[in-house]
């Protein structure tokens, strides 16, 4: 949970674990009272719409859609995977994310010239399959290099310059990501916002579990 107000950041983080539920709304009351600020004086209010676990992003745009319903506020969904690249000072990275069942989610973002452009847009694939990135130095950054590195490495083995497998998805990233596209205007209701969904399965059947032993 973070707070940008002229700038500056506050916040607060913690692994939840399956806890999400019962720690947002307290968080969200911490930090409003920290920057002495009621709900009603946001200008908007921003979530990471994934992807991601599906209970985690329902989570997510279900709390900021109240939120924003009791204030009329515009919701700003901010894609996980460009908030995992906002958290690196490289100007070109291909952010990656475990997505489990030997998948991953990944999306490649570039900033050399002024704002972050999507080069491969957010989607799900096999790490030995992963999408070609245009020519050049990148930086991989995220949790799908820590569990498939090996294999995310072979297919680019001549564009990484480096790699963080530590790195995660903030709020502080999300807030001042979310700032720049309210600016441009493109905050949307809360009956509007929705999550990023791309897979549309979330386990193996018990003959595909045999299948793949």
């Amino acid at each position: 949970m973070a707070l940008l107000v002229d700038g500056e950041h506050t916040g607060r983080a913690e692994r939840a674990g399956q806890r999400h539920s019962e720690l947002l709304l307290p968080m969200v009351d911490a930090v409003l009272a920290e920057g002495d600020l009621a709900l009603s004086d946001l200008d908007a209010i921003a979530f990471g719409a994934g992807p991601g676990s599906f209970t985690g992003l329902r989570i997510a745009c279900g709390v900021a859609q109240g939120l924003a319903f009791g204030t009329t506020r515009p919701v700003v969904a901010v894609p996980t995977l460009l908030a995992l690249a906002q958290a690196t000072n490289a100007p070109r990275v291909v952010a990656i994310l475990d997505a489990r069942m030997g998948e991953v989610y990944l999306a490649a973002y570039d900033r050399t010239d002024g704002p972050w452009r999507t080069c491969i847009a957010p989607c799900l694939c096999k790490p030995d399959a992963a999408p070609p990135l245009p020519g050049g130095d990148w930086f991989g950054v995220g949790s799908g290099f820590a569990v498939h590195g090996d294999k995310l490495r072979l297919s680019y083995a001549c564009e990484l310059g480096g790699v963080d497998v530590e790195a995660y998805p903030q709020a502080r990233h999300i807030a001042s990501l979310a700032h720049d596209e309210w600016r441009a205007g493109r905050g949307v209701s809360a009956s509007s916002a929705l999550p990023l969904y791309i897979r549309d399965k979330v386990a193996f059947t018990e003959s595909e579990r045999r299948a793949a032993s």
